[in-house]
């Protein structure tokens, strides 16, 4: 079964890179400026362990309890392996501190009180060296301004920044995004990709953006994203119910 599931997941990955690399021929882009993330939430920490082998290390999670644990098993796995845990959800201020000791990179910062908090964890991290250096985190921004989808809206955007960037153990690397459902994608990128300009402009060292997943890709890479986070394209329906 193993033998099976690793061969599956190579097809999928193969036709993944191949879309990535068509989209970026399209737009007169380098394929190797576009990071592939795998979200890894609700598979099993077995999956990972494949996706490891097969050279991907970009991993998205988007919830706290299940992340840590799967965070633990795969090192039990794939102990020489170096994954990258990116967390792309919405994130209670009373997790910070169980995520910080992990994450690579938040991608969900959308409001001060959370900066405030992930920066207070972040700290402490770095004061008991269950970190090396600042936590790198990702404004997510709101497309359509819905505060049920999370995410700043534009008007707030630039506050934001300025506030993240003004926090001592938090780095600010850039934006992300997610197309609303019934929107246009190229209509919401093209926004997405004004927004990211504005931002770098203010703060020019925040030029990561991810944007894209497995349904719209395409019209991410086509507005200038460097990260694309893709679930069910490479995993295939969701293996574990989620948490």
């Amino acid at each position: 079964m193993g033998e099976e599931r690793r061969a599956e997941l190579a097809r999928r990955l193969a036709a993944v890179r191949a879309r990535i690399a068509a989209a970026c021929v399209a737009a007169g882009r380098d394929p190797a400026d576009v990071e592939l993330m795998a979200v890894t939430k609700t598979v099993p920490a077995s999956d990972v362990a494949l996706l490891l082998d097969l050279g991907l290390t970009a991993l998205g999670e988007n919830r706290a309890q299940e992340a840590g644990s799967k965070v633990a098993d795969v090192a039990a796995l794939r102990p020489d392996a170096q994954p990258r845990w990116h967390f792309v959800g919405s994130l209670q201020r009373n997790k910070a501190r169980a995520v910080v000791a992990w994450v690579h990179r938040i991608e969900s910062v959308d409001s001060a009180r959370l900066a405030d908090a992930l920066d207070s964890a972040a700290a402490r991290a770095l004061d008991e060296s269950r970190r090396t250096g600042p936590l790198p985190v990702l404004l997510q921004y709101s497309v359509d301004g819905d505060p049920a989808r999370g995410g700043v809206p534009a008007d707030a955007l630039l506050a934001l920044a300025d506030h993240v960037a003004g926090c001592r153990a938090l780095r600010l690397d850039g934006l992300m995004a997610v197309a609303p459902q019934a929107a246009d994608p190229d209509a919401a990128f093209a926004d997405v990709e004004a927004a990211a300009a504005r931002l770098r402009a203010a703060h020019p060292a925040a030029t990561t953006l991810s944007a894209g997943m497995s349904g719209d890709l395409e019209a991410a890479v086509r507005h200038s994203s460097g990260v694309v986070r893709v679930g069910t394209a490479l995993l295939g329906e969701r293996q574990l119910a989620s948490l």
